[in-house]
């Protein structure tokens, strides 16, 4: 949106404090509709919503917006719930959650909205249209024509009471639209500082209630959010531009409207659009690539402001309770949030390390880890005892960004015996296994040392044994070290590999 060529649509130079505005306890809300999966946008929304109220000691509220019946999609608010619990973000009031200002699903509130449009209609700031689809089309078709804005022609508005009752009475359908004024509102972004904007220039009347019974967005949005005292309301920049048109809404039914603070775009790395091509969009994907939530939540954290990061200091991985300490609207940049792939690998990293420090969080990463081997692996003899499965993903923390990295062929070794024949000798193979059993510890450094005198009294080439030793313990051409696969694998599995090279 380049706001500097939209004449009709200013930023004000002044910014203010949310804490200026301050006097009762804060309400925030998440409102998503429930037309498919949670995009990485919707989670920045619901937890810096969650963040700010729980900073405040406020309350977080989740809101189904499902009046547009046509692009309900089955079960995407299950799926939405279980993304936000997945992701560490608790609802305090909601449709599963309850509260004491529900119903939480716009679909069960008609009637409180019946109720409301009716104050509009009795104060004439709202009015019936008749207009059929055919006649909007006709004036959108001659707009574009002329090269002007599509916009309704606001005829339904003069009306007589006469020929309003006369259309009622012969059952003509009719929709209930807002009459806009041409006030050029203004309202303080939290976000973005202060914006003016005349929404009647680009738009005709808007409607309020569909024909079908159902209200549109804006009116619902209005009427819920004041019902359900919201406080602040942090939603997607894609909602600035309707927000004056809130503002006159509020306005007609003489209510304080909340503060607002508009959240940027998310981009690439490269400023270009997130693309569901390239699985960056939906969460469900960053959760089955085995990203852990507080890694993603963190990765968002670090894309477009509203926290304290020192540059250079590197990435270090916060709780939820230290990033709602940390969390200022009015440091959130309102450039667009540009995202680094590096940063989720590293903070992925850093979340696998802090899991493995906590007993309970490792046993349950070790049991993961051994499912993922199961069923990669099925109906073979595997090397999956708790004991080995916690001592690898302990050597890997470092090299590695997800626990299912440890199931590619790359690390495959770990878990079942090499197949396919070996170019081995197998006399010299003997002789090391007898000495091999010898040892009193598998420590690396020692294996490396004890392999080196071996070679030399054998008179073997080293390179050539450590060739041999590979190709028997892993099946690979490279990888880690020599020493340090037997030292992972342990002196029973190592002895096995290498004696059934030899048989």
């Amino acid at each position: 949106m380049n706001y500097g060529r939209l004449s009709l649509f200013y930023y004000i130079p002044c910014r203010l404090s949310y804490k200026t505005f301050k006097t009762k306890a804060t309400r925030v809300r998440f409102a998503p509709s429930p037309t498919g999966y949670l995009h990485l946008g919707g989670l920045r929304t619901a937890l810096y919503n969650a963040l700010f109220a729980k900073s405040q000691k406020g309350v977080f509220i989740l809101r189904i917006e499902d009046t547009d019946q046509t692009r309900k999609v089955d079960g995407s608010v299950d799926a939405l719930l279980n993304d936000l619990q997945w992701a560490g973000i608790e609802c305090h009031e909601g449709p599963k959650a309850g509260g004491s200002y529900g119903p939480y699903v716009q679909s069960e509130r008609l009637p409180i909205y019946n109720e409301y449009i009716t104050k509009l209609l009795d104060n004439e700031s709202a009015y019936k249209c008749f207009c059929t689809e055919r006649r909007l089309n006709i004036l959108r078709r001659d707009a574009m024509k002329s090269q002007r804005i599509p916009k309704y022609d606001n005829k339904c508005r003069s009306l007589s009471k006469e020929d309003i009752n006369e259309k009622i009475h012969s059952g003509t359908p009719y929709c209930i639209r807002f009459k806009l004024s041409s006030d050029c509102s203004a309202f303080e972004d939290l976000v973005f500082g202060g914006i003016a904007y005349d929404v009647s220039l680009i738009e005709g009347d808007p409607v309020l209630m569909k024909s079908d019974g159902y209200p549109t967005y804006h009116f619902a949005n209005v009427v819920d959010d004041h019902l359900m005292e919201i406080t602040h309301v942090l939603r997607g920049v894609e909602w600035q531009i309707s927000t004056t048109k809130h503002l006159l809404i509020y306005k007609a039914f003489g209510w304080t409207p909340p503060q607002f603070g508009h959240l940027p775009l998310i981009v690439n790395a490269d400023g270009t659009k997130l693309s569901k091509r390239q699985s960056d969009v939906k969460v469900e994907d960053y959760r089955n690539k085995g990203i852990f939530p507080l890694a993603l939540v963190n990765y968002i954290t670090l894309s477009g402001g509203g926290f304290e990061h020192v540059p250079g200091a590197g990435v270090r991985l916060k709780s939820m309770d230290e990033l709602a300490e940390e969390f200022r609207i009015d440091k959130i940049s309102p450039h667009p949030s540009r995202l680094n792939p590096d940063l989720l690998q590293e903070c992925n990293k850093l979340e696998i390390k802090r899991q493995l420090q906590n007993e309970q969080s490792s046993s349950a990463m070790v049991a993961r880890l051994q499912s993922l081997v199961k069923e990669l692996y099925a109906d073979q003899n595997l090397n999956i005892s708790e004991d080995h499965v916690k001592t690898v993903l302990n050597w890997a923390v470092s090299r590695i960004t997800t626990v299912e990295e440890l199931v590619s062929p790359k690390y495959g070794f770990l878990w079942i015996l090499p197949s396919g024949d070996h170019d081995v000798d197998r006399e010299l193979l003997i002789k090391l296994t007898e000495n091999l059993k010898g040892l009193d510890s598998f420590d690396q450094d020692i294996l490396k040392k004890f392999l080196k005198e071996f070679s030399s009294r054998n008179r073997v080439k080293f390179p050539v044994l450590m060739k041999m030793l590979r190709s028997v313990l892993s099946g690979l051409d490279e990888g880690p070290g020599v020493a340090e696969m037997m030292d992972l694998l342990g002196k029973s599995q190592s002895l096995e590999r290498i004696k059934a090279a030899v048989t």
